[in-house]
């Protein structure tokens, strides 16, 4: 799958290369694409082509208070987390047209493999599962942001495309899982995917898709139904937790056993957004992805108290020592170590004054919070470009999804916890007791506390802080606030009262932001598209 050449799409139909005594033309295509099963395969991979990108991967990151985008970079992120955005916002506009393309290539597939003669049934089968879970992925997408959207499972002709109205997001949320639950006996297990093909959906992924909508639709029950399926079986897949939390984001572990589901990299198929959250010491290019003072704060202390509870041992004047070891594997702060891509051991320093002064938060280059990501660092990559995939839905994520739909029941137990929670503070390196064991005298209010900041730590810089903040209905409270970085006492910096920088003010209004506006472009061609409330 990493190799796999990307598809063109044109005038809705996939063409893909042919012998050089074949031309390419509009009758070719429309009347003789689907000859054999490769036809078919082939139209599969321009699906998955648009399965998702870097820069939703990473731009989604800086849409929550996890991170901060200088500028307008990454489709202008930044102005959707300011609230400063309308209708006409590159983000906006990108991700509506983006996953409508794909819905249309997986409608394509659906339409036309039954013209595949003698075509394998399994094969086709498995076929068709995979084009249907990438276009209710698509569908998930959309309603998360958007909210009602037109919904076809047909190729649209233009003309029914400037005419289709909005549906409703939970008909189609509805659709969304009722297709995930059709296609789980026609896709294989993660084990029985053979080495060529690996990277495709697997019976477990559309199992995790399905507990991940549930979660956002705040269906406990169902999101228990869906984890229970691969948390210690294997009917559905082998999942566990990898060896070391770090090292499972790295080339040589790739398709490690916590890995549902991955975006493919490699090959002709790269991303250059390493050298937007490096220290630009690093990536030798202005560092504008970087993490918030509030993500900072968040990571626990080894005792498992967050940092401002009684007892936790926090020191403001040595911020960074004694804390949960997932902070360290995933931010770079005030001296922090990181070999280049020459080789060579740095230190960053990220204080105003210090020598160098490259990486301070006073260099207009560098981060202008005094933090750098470390997570999905490639230092393979050639040239910064990097072929890493990116993980979409991994193991822990259902750990945490069951320890939060159970929490939320008031079904928290030891047991809950020593399976989730403990399992995943032991692997990152915890040792200390009182951040391992249960406390039965917690109450529903700290148990929500404990899972929620468990969630941000462990799938920080992962993406999906925003649609938990979404789903938590707390955006409008952590989005209105201002973006803060380190704590300094020299400079001519913007400060909070306490010292620390404020890089930006942030304003998020409730309800208007918690759904973006159908884009003007689009509503400019279809009259019969509505808009969300305030836009």
């Amino acid at each position: 799958m990493k190799k796999l050449t990307i598809m063109i799409l044109l005038a809705g139909v996939v063409v893909s290369c042919r012998k050089l005594d074949q031309p390419i033309t509009s009758e070719f295509t429309e009347n003789a694409y689907w000859r054999n099963a490769q036809d078919a395969l082939d139209a599969l991979t321009a699906c998955y082509e648009h399965l998702a990108k870097d820069d939703y991967f990473f731009g989604d990151e800086a849409l929550s208070d996890n991170a901060y985008v200088s500028g307008d970079g990454m489709l202008a992120v930044t102005r959707i987390a300011n609230g400063s955005y309308d209708a006409s916002n590159a983000r906006d506009r990108d991700t509506w047209g983006y996953y409508f393309t794909t819905i249309r290539r997986c409608n394509i597939v659906a339409e036309n493999i039954d013209r595949v003669p003698a075509m394998d049934a399994t094969l086709k089968k498995r076929i068709v599962a995979e084009a249907r879970f990438i276009r209710a992925y698509a569908y998930f997408q959309l309603t998360a942001w958007y909210g009602d959207v037109p919904f076809t499972t047909k190729v649209l002709s233009i003309d029914e495309s400037r005419t289709i109205s909005r549906t409703d997001k939970n008909t189609i949320q509805q659709f969304v899982l009722q297709e995930l639950a059709a296609i789980q006996p026609d896709l294989p297990v993660n084990t029985q995917i053979a080495e060529k093909d690996r990277g495709r959906v697997s019976r477990g992924a559309a199992i995790a898709l399905s507990a991940r909508v549930h979660l956002f639709r705040s269906e406990w029950a169902a999101v228990v139904t869906d984890c229970e399926k691969l948390i210690g079986k294997t009917d559905n897949g082998t999942y566990q937790l990898f060896g070391g939390y770090s090292s499972q984001f790295t080339v040589a572990n790739e398709y490690n056993p916590e890995v549902i589901l991955d975006l493919q990299y490699g090959g002709g198929r790269t991303y250059d957004k390493q050298r937007q959250f490096l220290p630009q010491t690093v990536a030798a290019l202005r560092s504008v992805l970087v993490p918030t003072q509030d993500l900072v704060d968040d990571y626990v202390m080894l005792n498992g108290k967050g940092i401002r509870e009684a007892g936790s041992g926090y020191n403001e004047n040595n911020p960074y020592t004694g804390r949960d070891p997932r902070f360290e594997a995933t931010i770079l702060h005030h001296g922090s170590k990181i070999v280049d891509f020459s080789g060579v051991e740095q230190t960053i320093l990220t204080q105003p004054g210090s020598v160098p002064a490259t990486n301070t938060v006073d260099d207009q280059g560098a981060s202008p919070t005094g933090y750098y990501f470390y997570k999905y660092y490639d230092r393979t990559a050639t040239v910064y470009q990097s072929g890493l995939n990116l993980i979409l839905v991994r193991y822990a994520d259902v750990l945490l999804m069951y320890a939060e739909a159970k929490m939320e029941q008031g079904q928290l137990t030891a047991g809950v916890w020593d399976q989730t929670v403990r399992a995943l503070r032991a692997r990152a390196g915890f040792t200390d007791g009182a951040a391992l064991t249960f406390d039965g005298s917690w109450s529903q209010a700290e148990q929500r506390t404990i899972i929620r900041r468990e969630r941000r730590a462990e799938l920080a810089f992962e993406g999906q802080r925003i649609f938990d903040i979404r789903r938590w209905k707390i955006a409008d409270q952590v989005l209105s606030r201002p973006v803060r970085g380190i704590k300094v006492t020299s400079g001519s910096f913007n400060k909070d009262p306490q010292g620390y920088i404020i890089v930006e003010n942030r304003v998020f209004v409730n309800p208007k932001h918690y759904l973006w506006p159908v884009p003007t472009f689009e509503r400019d061609q279809n009259k019969n598209l509505s808009q969300n409330q305030d836009w």
